[in-house]
């Protein structure tokens, strides 16, 4: 019986943990950046308890092949970024606790920056986690990258274009072939495509005796006025 009483007690404590340990907190195990491109260390989370001004975020930071941590960010109602260190003045809040968000980004990234980054959120009275790490690896963004991209642009820009400039050239051929079958085979024009052309040649000579007739009065009013 007293067996019986400890190990429901027992299952109430396991009970209490779990619900303790809900808090749920997600990041991008591994991030690339370049240097001098402003960089987005994203941090997630879910908590079971509503957002109050009691919920901290704290983000670490450790070089590698080193155990030291240093302390880049806090987040407490308000932002309160690095004034020391590395990352002195280099560190912006991007998150939004209301939406279970709390990123950060680093501005100015430098090769010294590669290491490892951990996300802590406490949203009490969930306050005990998992803390997920971010290994961050910073480079060089060399001229292949560039060369990619530019070449990536230019395809999607020109390529386009040059399908419609073969589409009329390879249409022109055509017509030009035609025209030089039904040249060689004595082809005679039909009574609406001469029609069609007399109303042409019809058109321009009346284009043309309109533009003698305006110079010739442009030439009389000229000489009345004289």
């Amino acid at each position: 019986m007293l067996m019986n009483m400890e190990f429901k007690h027992s299952n109430k404590k396991l009970v209490g943990v779990q619900v303790v340990l809900s808090l749920e907190i997600k990041v991008d195990a591994h991030v690339r950046g370049y240097v001098g491109e402003k960089i987005k260390l994203k941090c997630t989370f879910k908590s079971t308890s509503s957002v109050t001004d009691k919920l901290t975020i704290d983000w670490t930071y450790r070089p590698p092949s080193s155990s030291r941590t240093e302390s880049i960010f806090h987040y407490q109602s308000f932002q309160y970024p690095t004034t020391a260190g590395t990352f002195q003045d280099r560190i912006s809040w991007v998150g939004d606790v209301y939406k279970g968000d709390a990123s950060i980004s680093i501005s100015s990234p430098t090769l010294k920056d590669n290491g490892t980054f951990s996300c802590a959120v406490k949203n009490p009275p969930d306050v005990h986690h998992n803390i997920p790490v971010t290994e961050l690896t910073v480079t060089e963004r060399g001229f292949g990258t560039m060369f990619s991209s530019v070449a990536l642009l230019s395809v999607l820009v020109f390529l386009p274009s040059a399908v419609v400039v073969v589409l009329l050239l390879v249409r022109m051929v055509r017509k030009s072939e035609g025209l030089q079958k039904m040249s060689k085979s004595g082809y005679k024009k039909s009574s609406i495509e001469v029609s069609d052309e007399t109303d042409q040649e019809e058109g321009q000579d009346c284009m043309a005796r309109l533009c003698v007739r305006c110079a010739e009065c442009l030439d009389s009013d000229y000489e009345e006025a004289y």
